[in-house]
């Protein structure tokens, strides 16, 4: 049974991975200061506005930035698995498959952000750039925001 991207997010919140929204983190950091802020998206995306402390780690090299003896091993990472993680990525989506992930991996407390770095923004926190610059609100919006062609809507493809 093949199942969708929205469907594949779906069983992954049923396994329990949990979400946190964005204007709860300052007290969860609060609360659990080794808190390791995990950014898994795509080099130009993170380039572009990211929330200050992240690391990052793109989602396509994850499970061997997790793991020892590999090019993409992120020592920091790998010694985090008793650590709290928040797993960050543009709308929330690709952060809950990446809890899941490490949490099949030993990761002890694993969250996603509810509505990733564009919920960061939609709530007025900060978001910084490459250049360690504020990144402007409206400019970020538009960012994480990007139109959709007509040929990646389902209604132009239903015969596919």
């Amino acid at each position: 049974m093949a199942l969708t991207f929205k469907e594949l997010i779906e069983n992954a919140l049923n396994s329990h991975v949990e979400e946190i929204f964005p204007w709860d983190v300052e007290e969860f950091i609060k609360k659990n200061p080794d808190t390791l802020l995990l950014d898994i998206r795509e080099d130009d995306e993170f380039d572009g506005c990211y929330i200050e402390n992240s690391i990052h780690v793109p989602r396509g090299v994850l499970e061997q930035a997790c793991d020892w003896d590999y090019a993409e091993t992120v020592p920091e990472l790998v010694k985090a698995r008793k650590k709290p993680v928040i797993v960050v990525c543009r709308s929330g989506n690709r952060s809950v498959l990446a809890a899941l992930t490490m949490t099949i991996m030993g990761y002890e407390n694993v969250v996603s952000l509810k509505t990733g770095i564009k919920g960061w923004n939609d709530s007025d926190l900060p978001l910084i750039n490459k250049e360690k610059q504020a990144v402007d609100p409206d400019w970020a919006d538009d960012f994480t925001n990007p139109p959709l062609r007509d040929d990646q809507l389902s209604v132009n493809n239903e015969d596919v």
